[in-house]
């Protein structure tokens, strides 16, 4: 059994506390939070620190805090040589603290707060300083998912930002693409079947050979159509630098 401390009271921080805890092959010994009552409802309350000098000895100690609060965390814990890792995407393995054994244990996927997740489908991206170490990691990462994988500082940076495109970008399409079926009172349920069917097709098909619209087809008169309809300069804006993108690709129906 791998005993485990969380260090982070987040959504992520928050999300990996539920898997660990259905799982038959690590224990959460502590979770450290500024604010004890925001974890009150995922783990026993005695298990909850806010003090770093209360933490006690542990195989793991996973710090799961935004980006910038890393650096400073690592430093104020209170040990050495211990395998400390952290959770972010972009963040270098190269930013925790030295007097101790560095990781990280990066979850991709996007966590909100009211939003269960199924872990065991979550790529786990995995990096370690030595074959001891990521043997743990690993270990940890399996008994929570099927999907897990070693990736370095520099390939998961470059993962965060592919992220950032499938994920962020395309969620906030889908903000625009509300807005304009409010504006004009149709219901936005009807374009999802649509969105779901487009997420569905990169299961079979490459994204280049998914793509359709008038971008794709060369449909000047549709897209000037478009143009000529939105009114909000920065959806017309979004619209003309998504179908530049889209045509540069060179590829033809």
């Amino acid at each position: 059994m791998i005993r485990i401390t969380l260090i982070g009271s987040g959504n992520v921080a928050q999300h990996l506390i539920k898997a660990f805890t259905k799982s038959e092959s690590v224990e959460i010994v502590q979770v450290f939070s500024r604010k004890k009552e925001k974890l009150s409802a995922v783990i026993d309350f005695d298990k909850i620190v806010d003090d770093f000098q209360d933490l006690i000895e542990a195989d793991l100690y996973i710090i799961a805090v935004t980006d910038n609060a890393i650096a400073e965390v690592s430093k104020q814990l209170p040990f050495n040589n211990q395998l400390v890792v952290h959770t972010s995407g972009t963040a270098s393995i190269e930013t925790l603290e030295e007097k101790n054994r560095k990781g990280v244990f990066y979850p991709l996927q996007t966590f909100s707060k009211n939003k269960d997740v199924d872990f065991s489908v979550i790529p786990i991206c995995l990096e370690a300083e030595n074959t001891f170490d990521f043997h743990v990691l690993e270990t940890v990462a399996k008994s929570i998912s099927n999907a897990v994988f070693p990736i370095n500082s520099e390939q998961r940076k470059a993962l965060h930002v592919a992220a950032v495109f499938v994920n962020n970008f395309t969620n906030h399409l889908y903000q625009i693409g509300e807005e304009i079926c409010e504006e004009n009172k149709v219901p936005f349920e009807i374009l999802k079947p649509l969105i779901l069917e487009t997420a569905d097709k990169i299961n079979t098909l490459s994204p280049v050979d998914a793509q359709t619209g008038p971008a794709k087809r060369n449909d000047t008169n549709t897209i000037d159509a478009h143009l000529d309809y939105l009114q909000d300069a920065n959806q017309k804006n979004i619209y003309k630098i998504l179908t530049q993108s889209i045509q540069n690709n060179g590829k033809e129906l």
